[in-house]
């Protein structure tokens, strides 16, 4: 006998009861994500003081964290949960953040490779992002301190702990040495 399963929206989603556990919405299934563990969080939390002490001077944008939520894909909806976001202020005008999930992508997203993470599940979201509108997607892996910088339509870039990350879709004075987003306190 068939069991079905009734897809849910992102508006659905973001009204379920917390569960205490991460979870992202994939093509309208709640999925239990692992807690990565406080290297990730550690890396997390120095990607996301690198930005706002880059952007605080500059006024240019805000910077988003704690898988807050950006729908990928609509009917069925996926929503994924990216650990930093940037957004100008073009695209999310000053204020008060919108509630709920906004209804345009951020200019760029960090992700955080987490133990549990494949590097071809990791790719699979960053297509989502990238077709969702994100124009860059930098995934940072804290075992071996690289970068992977990808965009739209061009191979992915990979960048070693002394190499300088250079992000356009931030500012043209966006260089920071790799190296920085995996320092410890």
């Amino acid at each position: 006998m068939a069991t079905t399963t009734e897809l849910l929206t992102a508006e659905e989603f973001l009204k379920l009861p917390d569960s205490g556990r991460p979870m992202e919405l994939v093509r309208g299934v709640a999925v239990m994500m692992n807690m990565p563990g406080v290297r990730h969080g550690e890396v997390c939390g120095q990607v996301a003081y690198v930005l706002k002490e880059f952007l605080q001077s500059r006024d240019l944008g805000r910077v988003i964290t704690n898988d807050s939520g950006i729908v990928t894909e609509r009917r069925p909806d996926t929503v994924r949960g990216p650990d930093i976001a940037y957004y100008s202020y073009a695209r999310m005008p000053r204020g008060p953040a919108p509630v709920g999930y906004p209804s345009i992508a951020p200019e760029v997203v960090f992700e955080i490779r987490s133990p549990s993470d494949t590097w071809s599940e990791l790719f699979a979201k960053t297509a989502e992002y990238l077709k969702a509108g994100v124009l860059a997607v930098v995934l940072c892996d804290p075992d071996d301190e690289t970068l992977h910088v990808c965009r739209p339509n061009s191979p992915p870039i990979a960048l070693t702990a002394s190499d300088t990350l250079v992000l356009a879709e931030i500012h043209d004075e966006f260089r920071i040495v790799a190296a920085r987003f995996f320092e410890s306190s």
